[in-house]
């Protein structure tokens, strides 16, 4: 991938977290509210702290939120009070972000004492371990996504989004400013902020830039002014790339396409094409025609293949 720029791995601190996260969660700061911004939380993996208290301390994985649930509590109600000093001793204090609490369940004094004097947070929500869980989980990937900021224009056609890519000048933005005026959803130019959510690339416009696209001749032009507010889009879902190349600098032009080129984003697999640039050539007309062409493949529908079928019956019956 051309200019990428690999961003550091986000981080999100405990307070963030609080201020950020879904509004059914209804997260409580039980102790540790002086030491919300210093611990960090860096994986969107999350840990129950069961193994932990029974002495399997090397699960606990540092950078991750644990949760404390039903089981835990019942497990530490049962314990004298030294037992539960010692349960709690197995823990790894300084690998712990902070623990969440859920079904509204009040801790044990022994460990409001001690995450007192961790400097640990103790957080609580009213929500069951599995929802508790499924919601943390969804919510974290999306903020810990992994990041890069590449130099391209990112569309969205026909409700996907095709991220169009090549060196400066070779006509990206006017190409995208023509399909804008076809209909088609604007998202970002010149710079393309991706992350990796789950398995899918998710791409969206700088803050800065957002609803600007840049025009050799005319400058800097907002999109939404021009064409109305349902042409700009803040993100989309990348699943094609389309990759504009001077004519002399491909090797290999494609003539009969069956087959398809990749492009591999944080491991991730997109199918591309290469359009060779000259005079001419309507680079819009043919980005339109490679996004219904890569939707048809996607149906199960190959036209160049299902010519070289009817051509291959023909030559086999004479």
């Amino acid at each position: 991938m051309p200019n990428e720029v690999q961003n550091e791995k986000p981080q999100l601190t405990v307070a963030e977290f609080i201020e950020k996260s879904p509004a059914e969660l209804e997260i409580k700061v039980l102790a540790g509210e002086n030491d919300l911004g210093g611990k960090k939380i860096e994986s969107e993996r999350i840990q129950k702290l069961g193994l932990a208290l029974a002495g399997f301390s090397r699960y606990v994985h540092s950078g991750r939120i644990q949760i404390v649930g039903q089981s835990e509590i019942s497990y530490l109600q049962h314990l004298s009070e030294n037992q539960k000093y010692e349960a709690l001793g197995h823990l790894d204090f300084a690998a712990i972000c902070c623990i969440l609490i859920t079904k509204n369940l009040n801790p044990p004094p022994e460990l409001l004492k001690i995450a007192a004097e961790k400097h640990l947070p103790i957080l609580q929500t009213p929500l069951v371990s599995s929802k508790t869980i499924g919601i943390v989980t969804n919510f974290l990937q999306e903020q810990l996504a992994p990041q890069m900021t590449i130099h391209g224009v990112l569309l969205g056609m026909y409700d996907i989004g095709v991220l169009i890519v090549g060196d400066s000048g070779i006509g990206k933005s006017e190409c995208a400013l023509d399909l804008i005026s076809r209909g088609h959803l604007f998202v970002s130019d010149d710079a393309v902020n991706i992350r990796k959510i789950g398995k899918r690339l998710e791409g969206q416009s700088p803050d800065l830039t957002f609803e600007y696209i840049e025009i050799r001749g005319l400058g800097i032009l907002n999109i939404r002014d021009l064409f109305g507010v349902s042409a700009v889009g803040k993100s989309k879902q990348i699943e094609l790339c389309v990759e504009l190349k001077k004519w002399s600098d491909v090797e290999e032009i494609e003539r009969v396409g069956l087959e398809m080129k990749e492009e591999k984003i944080f491991g991730v697999k997109l199918p591309k094409v290469v359009l060779p640039v000259s005079s001419g050539r309507n680079l819009s007309t043919l980005v339109e025609t490679a996004v219904r062409v890569h939707l048809l493949r996607r149906a199960g529908y190959d036209g160049a293949r299902t010519l070289i079928e009817k051509h291959s019956k023909i030559v086999g019956g004479n």
